[in-house]
């Protein structure tokens, strides 16, 4: 599963190939493990949904995680480290150009299968799908594995995640405000106290303790995990105490299955041929295929509990789909792309009246 922003790093060297051992497993395991447990937890919450008291404590103890998974990708994040990378802009501008523009406008334009393949609150959770940030450390590995960019994949993935912060409520305020998602000067205000004040708390407290997060990162880690599984156990057992999982069929989760896979092949396409057409080079175009084709399932998961309250369990079941697609796929193009012959720049054959007859080779520095 994707973790939650990590900070990038001036010596990228260490960082290169410790994201790779670390991160490799995805590219030979079929499932992602983590998504097993989600689905646990969905089964859970089928079997025993939180009613009454339980409830009231299962939606506070989650809107509680939720504050603090943000806190933590403030304290991760380095925003200084991350804007040492704009030397690199117009990759990076690519990037979120496919993240908040490109994604966005095949989601608006998959409102014509409503509703012959999808129903209304499964098309609303595919719109929000496509509004959220791109994904970090499997960018970062998919991009290792490769042989591509990844200070580049790095620096594309930490942008994403800071401007997400921002600009996915806003953009599912302004896309799904309409569309009754329920949204509302009080569901702005829940969007800057549970998202955006935690995560500006993360980032003024990070001088003082982003040291101790770093060397606790594995605890943490689970932390993490264990939070955002409390945040689908509430949306989830809120949609079965209301029944609203009476209006998916099989039928319908293979219809959404069949677009979500149209989605990801379309962007698959575009980040590569179109960073071919803006002339990027090979590495770079692979750390543009894998950020700006992905989404993160990290930072989508508690967004859409706030943003969608008791309506989450539909809202986010497009994403943990496509978050297990996405990596599937990703990892068959990483292992391709790793086999692809080097690229090698030949040296340019001498003139006839060269001035350098003597020795006519390339001069060494």
């Amino acid at each position: 599963m994707e973790e939650g922003p990590a900070a990038p790093h001036p010596h990228l060297t260490y960082s290169k190939w410790s994201t790779v051992k670390r991160l490799r497993r995805p590219s030979r395991m079929p499932i992602d493990p983590y998504i097993l447990l989600l689905l646990g937890t969905v089964g859970l919450a089928a079997l025993f949904p939180a009613r009454g008291t339980a409830a009231d404590v299962a939606s506070g103890a989650s809107t509680a995680a939720i504050a603090f998974l943000f806190f933590l990708y403030g304290v991760r994040l380095s925003t200084r480290e991350a804007l040492d990378g704009l030397r690199h802009w117009r990759l990076h501008v690519t990037v979120l150009a496919c993240t908040f523009v490109v994604f966005p406008v095949l989601g608006l334009a998959a409102r014509g299968l409503v509703p012959v393949l999808l129903t209304h609150p499964l098309y609303q959770g595919l719109l929000f799908l496509t509004l959220v940030p791109s994904t970090i450390q499997s960018s970062i590995a998919f991009t290792s594995i490769a042989r591509g960019n990844v200070p580049a994949a790095i620096c594309a993935g930490s942008f994403s995640s800071l401007v997400g912060i921002v600009l996915t409520p806003l953009l599912a305020a302004v896309l799904l405000g309409g569309n009754g998602a329920g949204f509302s000067t009080d569901s702005l205000v829940k969007i800057v106290l549970q998202l955006l004040v935690p995560f500006l708390a993360g980032q003024l407290l990070r001088p003082w303790i982003g040291g101790f997060v770093t060397r606790h990162k594995k605890v943490l880690g689970l932390v993490d995990r264990a939070s955002i599984l409390l945040v689908v156990y509430t949306a989830f057992s809120e949609g079965m105490v209301q029944g609203i999982w009476h209006q998916v069929s099989p039928a319908r989760l293979a219809g959404l299955l069949a677009v979500e896979a149209a989605v990801l092949a379309v962007m698959l396409v575009l980040t590569w041929y179109g960073a071919k057409a803006l002339r990027f080079g090979r590495e770079d175009r692979i750390a543009i295929q894998f950020a700006g084709s992905k989404k993160s399932l990290a930072s989508g998961l508690p967004m859409a509990s706030v943003l969608f309250g008791a309506h989450a369990s539909l809202a986010v079941l497009p994403l943990m789909l496509f978050h297990q697609m996405q990596l599937m796929v990703c990892a068959v193009i990483a292992k391709r792309r790793a086999r692809d012959p080097r690229e090698v720049t030949p040296p340019a054959a001498p003139d006839a009246g060269s001035r350098t007859a003597v020795g006519s080779g390339p001069r060494s520095r």
